[in-house]
């Protein structure tokens, strides 16, 4: 199984892009149309059920499988394991950041594969993997930003904690949806996909440092409808033990912060200069 430093120039012209040194391990050729990027640390048991899901639901003979991981000291993404459940690829996050640097480096590294679509899922096993073949409809109907809610008809919001529920609701979706100007319903929900042509418009530039830790995913959610994506959203399944959240948001500062960036992001401090 190689394993090499990604190169920063391999096929496309972004010599521009900023990215975290990470490694890339390939445990196979691409396959397929669309990726599913995944992005974990430390998730334990939680990426191991997930991963055994989505065998069960075929999904690597639907999409490549991705693992971006954020350094995992836990033994939960070792090679031998991910190759026999059908991961194509781990890549390896070396450099400074946290959850936005793991998305840079996971995306630059699938557009230079020559993927046409990307799904991001998250690795604690909250989402209804089951979904993810409708994320892959959506790109190939021509949308760009396609976002999972559990809230729209269909969707499934099993077991939410209170206070979670209050601030999505109350102040997460209307803020987004001001900057968007676009009417969402479950904005802080990482389980959506995104096309190739949107994540290289130049007036969205996601390659940027700026984006170290969850300010990407807002980013996004608000720049895709304000430069003209086709943008949806698609009923999905999340769920939530009965006791203890796997999050790496911590319950006061890092609330704060999020809702900090959310409002950098309604606010459009995030936009790249018109001269860039």
């Amino acid at each position: 199984m190689p394993t090499h430093i990604a190169d920063d120039n391999r096929t496309l012209p972004d010599s521009g892009w900023q990215l975290p040194e990470f490694e890339v391990q390939e445990f196979a050729a691409r396959r397929t149309k669309y990726c599913v990027c995944i992005p974990v640390l430390n998730e334990g048991e939680r990426i191991r059920r997930e991963l055994a899901d989505m065998v069960r639901h075929d999904i690597p003979s639907a999409a490549d499988i991705l693992l971006l991981d954020g350094g995992s000291r836990d033994g939960s993404v070792a090679p031998e394991f991910l190759a026999s459940q059908g991961v194509r690829t781990l890549l390896t996050k070396r450099g400074s950041g946290r959850l936005g640097a793991q998305l840079r480096m996971g995306y630059a590294y699938a557009l230079r594969e020559g993927y046409e679509g990307i799904v991001t899922i998250d690795g604690n096993d909250k989402d209804g993997v089951e979904a993810i073949p409708q994320f892959l409809e959506g790109l190939d109907a021509g949308y760009d930003l396609i976002q999972g809610s559990r809230f729209v008809p269909g969707g499934e919001a099993i077991n939410t904690p209170f206070g979670r529920w209050v601030a999505i609701k109350l102040l997460h979706v209307p803020l987004i949806n001001l900057g968007a100007r676009f009417r969402y319903t479950d904005t802080t929900n990482g389980f959506r996909a995104y096309s190739r042509r949107f994540l290289l418009d130049p007036r969205v530039r996601p390659f940027r440092n700026v984006f170290a830790t969850y300010e990407l995913l807002a980013y996004l959610s608000v720049r895709g409808p304000r430069t003209g994506q086709r943008t949806k959203e698609i009923p999905v399944t999340r769920r939530y033990p009965k006791h203890g959240i796997p999050t790496k948001i911590s319950a006061v500062r890092g609330n704060l912060d999020l809702l900090k960036t959310v409002l950098k992001v309604a606010l459009g401090k995030f936009n790249p200069k018109a001269s860039a």
